[in-house]
């Protein structure tokens, strides 16, 4: 049987614009679905996180045929967070298919995984999407990415990539932006008028054509001997540790054995149980594969990313892949409050350090590690979206855990001075709010590099310390009053910047465990931004609301209406409280300090001081000042 031609390709571009879409359009025009199936709208995208969000956090394959061609597709995830998902599969494809929205324009996370692609000698090809938007801006973007080519220096044959306009969500590509003019976009698929030429940008056929004319098949290396290196880590409940990758050369068999090149340089011997291929969506178990196609194998327990499998004959290990490095860390902890173990199934050090210890099986760039306290952990990640996303699929699983302040990642440079992360972010905003932003972000050693302004808006560009970023993004939506709109993503580490104000604010502290009754809260409200409702159960310690002064205020949530034979416990129930404010745990994780802790439980997100006691956390925070000889105390 002839083998068939592959190309592997993947989908890159920034957050949201419109990559899992692209793919649901590749996979419906090219017969993968029954006539019958029903198909719901971004299907790579399957994590139940993944769909609330509308994002991709992890990189997925899947495959199509164009006629005697086969396609291999991977769809990254746009989000800077999630950048080590789309560093590892570069080696794994033959071009990348750039996505540009018609009216963003290149945006921070399309340089980096622009750059990406350029470094390994890809040959990209630009998609620019949305054309129906209307206010897309298509030369203007057009000359914005051969810009953004020139400056990560490209060599003459990537800056001579091809172009294609297109609408992703109704699944057409066009070679001429005038022949996407012809499409109505109507409450339901797209419609077609006739043209001279016939019907002009109905469906992806340009673009299919473009990828096998642009890119050649992979050359045949079947006979050689077998070389195959793991970009990316699965789990199977069934057959544990799965890798996936690319067979560089030779052929991969099931039962067969192997040699597997360690990072540390050594060799060892292991075998292959299973040997799976993308067939459509589906992974699909075969005897063997070849070289070219990304396949995935299990049997080897220890394997890891970079690693290379090879023919025992012939052991030529790879140049490992390379991950960036994390930017924040914040502590894991084993849930102490007086409402622990109430809701949650694994609440022990034991469960929460297992659960760790199997994210690391294929989130490569996650690092946990040991604290002085055994029922404490690090947990390093390459942003506050990257933690938050374990955390929150930790808490469906039914753990219960507290969680403190995100914190940024220190290093030193060769003369012992402190460096941090710092990031690029694009800020879009209207313009009477844009000197507000300005401001704030100058307050926080933000550095303004870029603005242009266009119809009633300011891009603004700034190099900012994450550090300065902890806790902005509310604070953000409030100023403009929630039409601005925010992008990051890590650009460097640079010399420490100095001193940043944090929150504040502080906040109020339940006095004793109890329910919250109206009459306390209405009290409460008048110095204080609630948290909680009547109904809710507090416990000392717990974090109530947000005061409107500096210092914390010990308040009692609880407390009811006094009864005497004037005034019965009923009367005045009239009581019109202001709405509560209820945290996301993003938000939440944004809003603590130093000495609080955010307590998550499945099915409630509470804000707590570290110690519960108010005795204890002032006995804690006591200052001696010997010139006034004055004592404070700190929250």
């Amino acid at each position: 049987m002839a083998k068939d031609k592959i190309i592997n390709i993947a989908v890159i571009a920034h957050v949201d614009a419109g990559k899992s879409t692209l793919v649901d359009a590749f996979l419906n025009q090219s017969g993968v679905f029954r006539a019958n199936e029903e198909v719901v709208d971004c299907v790579m995208d399957s994590d139940d996180i993944e769909r609330e969000r509308g994002i991709t956090i992890y990189s997925k394959n899947c495959s199509i045929m164009h006629n005697d061609v086969k396609i291999n597709i991977v769809d990254t995830p746009g989000h800077a967070d999630f950048s080590s998902e789309v560093e590892r599969i570069m080696k794994t494809v033959d071009t990348v298919i750039l996505l540009v929205d018609s009216s963003e324009g290149p945006m921070p996370q399309t340089r980096f995984v622009l750059k990406k692609s350029l470094e390994q000698g890809l040959n990209p090809i630009l998609f620019i999407n949305k054309l129906d938007k209307k206010d897309a801006r298509v030369e203007e973007v057009v000359d914005e990415v051969y810009e953004l080519f020139m400056d990560l220096e490209a060599n003459d044959e990537q800056l001579d990539f091809p172009i294609l306009y297109g609408i992703a969500r109704q699944g057409v590509a066009a070679y001429d932006p005038e022949d996407i003019k012809d499409i109505i976009v109507g409450e339901g698929d797209a419609k077609v008028k006739k043209s001279p030429q016939g019907l002009m940008g109905h469906d992806l056929t340009p673009l299919f054509e473009t990828i096998v004319k642009h890119c050649d098949a992979y050359p045949d290396l079947d006979e050689e001997p077998l070389q195959f290196q793991v970009s990316t880590l699965g789990y199977d409940d069934y057959i544990g540790r799965l890798g996936i990758g690319r067979i560089t050369r030779g052929t991969i068999r099931e039962g067969q054995t192997v040699s597997v090149c360690k990072e540390d340089g050594s060799v060892v011997q292991r075998k292959i149980n299973q040997v799976f291929v993308y067939r459509g969506l589906k992974r699909t178990a075969v005897p063997e594969a070849k070289s070219g196609d990304i396949v995935v194998v299990s049997g080897i327990s220890d394997i890891s990313i970079g690693e290379t499998i090879c023919d025992t004959s012939c052991v030529e290990p790879m140049e490992m892949i390379h991950i960036e490095e994390p930017t924040l860390s914040m502590n894991f902890i084993v849930n102490k409050s007086p409402f622990a173990g109430k809701v949650g199934k694994f609440v022990t050090s034991r469960h929460i350090r297992e659960r760790l210890m199997k994210e690391l099986e294929v989130n490569v760039g996650l690092v946990v590690e040991e604290t002085d306290s055994t029922d404490e952990f690090k947990v390093s990640g390459r942003g506050e979206l990257h933690l938050s996303i374990l955390i929150e699929n930790m808490r469906r699983e039914g753990y219960e855990l507290a969680v403190s302040k995100p914190e940024v990642i220190i290093h030193r440079d060769e003369n012992g001075k402190r460096l941090e992360p710092v990031e690029e972010v694009v800020i879009s905003v209207p313009d009477e709010y844009s000197g507000t932003v300005i401001n704030k972000i100058n307050m926080r050693k933000g550095i303004m590099t870029q603005m242009s302004g266009d119809n009633g808006y300011q891009k603004i560009e700034f190099l900012v310390p994450t550090r300065g970023l902890l806790g902005y993004r509310t604070e953000f939506i409030n100023d403009t009053h929630g039409e601005g709109t925010m992008v990051r993503r890590f650009d460097s580490f640079d010399e420490w910047k100095g001193d940043i104000p944090g929150r504040t604010n502080g906040v109020a502290v339940a006095q004793e465990e109890g329910t919250c009754t109206p009459y306390a809260l209405f009290n409460i409200g008048e110095r204080v931004q609630m948290f909680v409702e009547p109904g809710t159960k507090v416990y000392e310690g717990m974090i109530v609301g947000m005061n409107s002064r500096e210092e914390d205020m010990v308040v009692n949530p609880c407390k009811a209406k006094k009864v005497s034979n004037m005034r019965a416990a009923g009367t005045d129930e009239a009581i019109k409280l202001s709405p509560a404010r209820h945290f996301t745990l993003e938000e939440a994780l944004e809003f603590i300090d130093n000495d609080e802790l955010v307590e998550i439980v499945p099915d409630d997100i509470r804000l707590r001081k570290k110690i519960l006691n108010e005795l204890e956390r002032k006995r804690a925070g006591r200052v001696y000042d010997p010139a006034t000889k004055t004592v404070t105390y700190g929250k």
